[in-house]
C-alpha cells in the first residue's frame, strides 16, 4: 500500500483513479435497474454466498451483467472474488484450478462450470509513463491480486468493468460502465493504444461487440485499432482460431467480419485472401460487396436454416479465391501443387494444424468431381459420397455456386443434395445456432473442461 502511494506522487507515473470514471465505485441499486437474484443462475449465487460467508467478498462480473442489464441470457456466469484460488479451492471441494497466465478456478456443478477468479490489480507499465512507452508491453504473467477498483481499472471495456452484488441486488460501477450500455457505446478504459498491446485481441472483440450488440465503437476506440492494427498479427494463433470458431456459431459472422473489415483489421488479418479479390479498390468497396462477404452471408443463412456446418467449412470460405480454378470444373494440371501453392502462406499465417490443412486440401481437389455426377466405376456418386471429407466439400461447392449465382453450379448441387447425404465428418465441430432435438441429456449432464480464457476479456 505505501509503495502505491510513492509512486502515485512520483512525476511521470499514473493514478489507479486516471482510468476510473468514479474511483470510489457508484452503487446503482435496484430502483435503477431490473437485475434481480430469480432470474440469475442460481449456482452462482450459491457460489457468491458461500464465499460470502467464509468473509471473501464476491460479485458476479463482466459480460453476464453486461448481459442480463441489456436483457440478455448469459452464456455463463463468472464470478470474482477477494478469496485467492487456493483459497477458493479450501471452501469448495467440487472445484479445480486451471490456467497458467492467469490462475482461475472452476466450481463444478451438475452440468455446468462456474468460474471463479481473485480480483486482480492494474499492470504495473499502466502506472508508469515511461514504461508504457516501450514497444512490448504485452500481458505475459498476470497473477497480481488486488481490489475490486484495481480489477475494474485493468479490465478492457468499460462494458465488461460492471460487478453486481446479490446481497442487495446493486450494480458497483467504477468505470461508466453502465452508462456506456444504456447509450450504446463501447469504450476503451485507460489508454486504447497500450491496452490493444497489452492484448491484441481486445481489437477483434471490440469490433465483435460492435456488431452483436449493435454498439458505436468510440472515436478513441477506432482510432486506437487503426493505429495498432498489426500488432494482431502478434496474438496466440490457437486464441485466434477459438475466436473465429466463436464467431461463426453466432450465425451473424458476415456482420462481424464487416465490422472487422471498417476497421482495418481485416486486411491484416487476411491480405492473401483480400489480395485475391475480383475487386480493385477495397478501400472503398462494402465487405458485403466482396466475394468473402457474400459467403458468409450465405452461410450465416444456411445456420438459420438449421443447416450443419463446421468450423473447417467457414475456414474454407476464405481460401476460395485463392483456388478460384478448382471451381470451374476443368481439369487442372499437377492440381495437388496447384492447391498446396496456393493456400499455403494463409495456412501458415492461421497456423492451421497438418490435419485441418489436409482437409482442406481434399475440399479443393475434390470440387471438379461435383460436376462429373454419372460417372461409372470408383467414380460413381455412392463411391464420393463415402469420403470423410464429401460432406465438406459439398456445403463449400453448395456456397460457392449460390454466391456466384451459377445455375448450372446449383443444378450440380441439387443432384448432390439428393438421397443419403453424408453427415459432417467430426460432430465436435459442427457450428449450430440451436440445440438439436435429440441432445443428448447423459452429455448435458458431464460438465466438460473448456479451453483457458483470457480473463480481461468477457464474452
Amino acid at each position: 500500500m505505501l509503495r502505491k502511494l510513492i509512486n502515485s506522487l512520483i512525476p511521470g507515473k499514473n493514478r489507479i483513479e486516471d482510468f476510473l470514471a468514479f474511483p470510489e465505485g457508484r452503487r446503482i441499486y435496484r430502483e435503477f435497474h431490473s437485475l434481480r437474484r430469480e432470474y440469475m443462475d442460481q449456482d452462482a449465487l450459491k457460489v457468491i454466498n458461500r464465499l460470502n460467508r467464509h468473509g471473501y467478498r464476491s460479485y458476479l462480473v463482466g459480460g453476464c451483467v453486461r448481459d442480463l442489464i441489456l436483457g440478455k441470457r448469459p452464456k455463463d456466469y463468472d464470478v470474482v472474488t477477494t478469496a485467492t484460488p487456493s483459497q477458493i479451492r479450501k471452501v469448495f471441494s467440487n472445484s479445480r484450478a486451471i490456467g497458467r497466465r492467469f490462475k482461475i478456478v472452476h466450481v463444478i456443478f451438475r452440468g455446468k462450470i462456474i468460474e471463479v477468479s481473485t480480483f486482480r490489480s492494474v499492470p504495473s507499465h499502466r502506472l508508469d509513463k515511461k514504461k508504457s512507452k516501450k514497444s512490448d508491453v504485452m500481458l505475459r504473467r498476470d497473477n497480481d491480486y488486488g481490489t475490486p477498483r484495481e480489477d475494474a481499472a485493468r479490465r478492457d471495456f468499460t462494458i465488461n468493468a460492471l460487478y453486481f452484488d446479490p446481497r442487495n441486488e446493486s450494480i458497483i460501477d467504477y468505470t461508466g460502465g453502465f452508462e456506456d450500455i444504456k447509450n450504446g457505446n463501447i469504450s476503451v478504459i485507460g489508454d486504447p493504444d497500450i491496452s490493444f498491446r497489452e492484448d491484441p485481441v481486445r481489437m477483434l472483440r471490440a469490433a465483435k461487440f460492435s456488431a452483436m450488440l449493435g454498439f458505436k465503437l468510440s472515436p478513441e476506440c477506432v482510432k486506437g485499432i487503426r493505429r495498432n492494427k498489426n500488432e494482431i498479427e502478434k496474438a496466440s494463433p490457437s486464441r485466434m482460431l477459438e475466436e473465429y470458431a466463436k464467431i461463426f456459431r453466432t450465425g451473424r459472422s458476415s456482420e462481424i467480419f464487416t465490422s472487422f473489415w471498417e476497421t482495418g483489421l481485416f486486411q491484416v488479418l487476411f491480405p492473401e485472401s483480400v489480395s485475391a479479390m475480383d475487386t480493385s479498390d477495397q478501400r472503398s468497396v462494402s465487405f458485403m460487396d466482396t466475394s468473402i462477404g457474400k459467403r458468409l452471408g450465405v452461410a450465416d443463412k444456411m445456420l438459420s436454416e438449421r443447416e450443419d456446418l463446421t468450423t473447417t467449412i467457414f475456414i474454407a470460405l476464405f481460401f476460395v479465391d485463392l483456388v478460384k480454378d478448382v471451381f470451374l470444373g476443368h481439369p487442372i494440371k499437377n492440381i495437388i501443387n496447384y492447391v498446396r501453392h496456393q493456400i499455403d502462406p494463409l495456412s501458415k499465417r492461421l497456423q492451421l494444424s497438418g490435419k485441418d490443412k489436409d482437409r482442406l486440401m481434399q475440399i479443393f481437389i475434390s470440387q471438379r468431381r461435383f460436376y462429373t455426377d454419372h460417372s461409372q466405376g470408383k467414380n460413381k456418386p455412392e463411391h464420393f459420397r463415402n469420403k470423410i471429407f464429401f460432406y465438406e466439400a459439398f456445403m463449400v461447392f453448395k456456397v460457392h455456386s449460390i454466391t456466384v449465382q451459377d445455375e448450372e453450379a446449383i443444378q450440380k448441387a441439387m443432384f448432390w443434395e439428393f438421397g443419403p447425404r453424408a453427415k459432417p465428418p467430426e460432430p465436435s465441430k459442427i457450428v449450430t445456432t440451436f440445440i438439436p432435438k435429440n441432445y443428448n441429456k447423459k452429455n448435458k449432464d458431464r460438465p466438460r473442461r473448456p479451453p483457458p480464457r483470457n480473463r480481461d476479456s468477457e464474452n
